[in-house]
Formats: structure tokens, sequence, C-alpha cells
């Protein structure tokens, strides 16, 4: 089996082909067909928007770029954690940053930081620097951070279903088609951390090696 086909084997495993719904007519660049009115996503499609996202990612090291992680989904919470984690580092605050990506306007007003109580009775407050790159995960529910995104030109990597709106799907900068569920979020996480740390080892940012990186990630 050549090392294609076991990628493409590896992304049918998650289940990523599998599209909820029919597809928008926007998205059928990435359907293969349908079936029992699903769409099947073409998952060597999936697999070069995966590489694009990635490498994009992957360059922000060169910048020391802030990367903004979005999810509502409490399904995905622990494997963003420690995805941000391991490309922020530990001052990185995940469940900070996420209560705060529930407003509204957490972008267009991060130079005013807020601070709102929560159902725990904590404050918390926005930043006042602007991320370099959005990735978004449940992108029909958080719709608005794709928006705001858009307006200040940040660009935006995210999951996308095959019934994502023209106008939300427009502004997305790397869509990678799949379906979202736990084992592709696990796998989009694993393959960003992989190549952003690598970059990092290459510059000299990170200490270790690829290899101990590889062997990390596997375990």
């Amino acid at each position: 089996m050549t090392i294609h086909a076991a990628v493409i084997q590896k992304l049918l495993n998650t289940g990523s082909h599998l599209g909820r719904r029919a597809a928008e007519h926007h998205f059928k660049q990435y359907a293969y067909g349908t079936r029992n009115g699903m769409t099947i996503i073409d998952s060597d499609k999936t697999l070069i928007c995966l590489r694009s996202a990635a490498h994009f990612v992957a360059n922000l090291a060169h910048m020391r770029g802030n990367i903004f992680f979005v999810n509502t989904n409490p399904l995905f919470d622990e494997i963003i954690e420690l995805t941000s984690r391991k490309i922020q580092g530990d001052s990185y605050n995940h469940n900070r940053a996420m209560n705060l990506w529930k407003m509204g306007g957490f972008l267009t007003n991060s130079y005013s930081p807020k601070k709102f109580r929560s159902r725990h009775k904590k404050l918390c407050f926005g930043p006042t620097t602007m991320p370099d790159c959005v990735v978004v995960f449940d992108t029909e529910r958080k719709s608005s951070v794709i928006l705001e995104a858009s307006k200040l030109q940040i660009p935006v990597v995210a999951i996308v279903d095959p019934n994502v709106p023209l106008e939300f799907f427009e502004k997305i900068t790397y869509p990678v088609p799949a379906r979202d569920s736990v084992k592709f979020v696990y796998l989009f996480c694993n393959v960003i951390t992989k190549c952003f740390v690598a970059e990092q080892m290459k510059l000299g940012i990170k200490d270790g090696s690829n290899e101990d990186l590889m062997k990390e990630l596997a375990a």
C-alpha cells in the first residue's frame, strides 16, 4: 500500500467522507457523490485541503503567530485544549478563550477588553492583541466568528460540512471539507500540531526532534 493510499484509508476510518446532508451548490466541488440523501465527500480533496491548511498553520511558526481555536462542541474540548497547549504553550488559557468566543464582538471589540460574569461567577477578560489565524471547528454554530475574522482580514481555517451557507463558506480562507467526527477532529489537530511544532524545531524555537515529536503525538 502506498503512503497516499494509507492516508486516505486513515481518513475513511474517521468517517470524514460521510456528509450529513445534501451538499449546497458551492460545496459540490468537494463531493464524490450522494447516498441515501447524504453527501459523500471526496477524501482526496479533503486531504489536499488538509495539507494546505496544515502548511499555512506551520508557516505561522516563522512569525511566532497567535492562533485561536474556536469550538463550542464539548466532545472536542479535550482534543483542542491539548492542541492549543502544544502549539501556544502553557500560557494559553483555552477555557477562558472559549468562554469569550461565545460573546459577539470578541474580535471587533478586542482592543476594549471585556469582562463578564459566567454561570460560575468568574470574571474573564478579553485579549488586547489580534490573532494571526482563527481555526473554527463547528462552523455552523460559530458563524459570527467567521464574519468577524473576515471583517478584520484574519485568515480562517475551518472544517466545513456540505450544508455550510455560501455567505460563510466564501469567507473561510482554508476550508477543510469533512464530517466533524471526534476521530476526524483528533486527526486534524494531530496533523496541524505536528506540522507547526516540526517547523518550530527547524527554526530552533522549540527543543526536541521530529522523532520525539512523532512518538509523543502517536502515544
